[in-house]
């Protein structure tokens, strides 16, 4: 497994989004706004981001 991580923080409301989007931010764990988590940098997870790419700023 890979031990890099990326920090992904959470700098727009999810409020009017989509709901797959939604469920895509929760799924980061990301719950509220400016809330930063430390996750495994995998292509899971960058996709991931990558959809959601609007609402996060994400920090390798």
């Amino acid at each position: 497994m890979s031990d890099k991580k990326v920090k992904v923080t959470l700098v727009k409301s999810v409020i009017g989004t989509k709901q797959s989007h939604r469920a895509t931010v929760r799924g980061l764990g990301l719950r509220r706004l400016h809330q930063t988590v430390e996750l495994q940098d995998t292509p899971a997870v960058r996709g991931m981001i990558t959809k959601v790419a609007y609402l996060v700023k994400c920090e390798a």
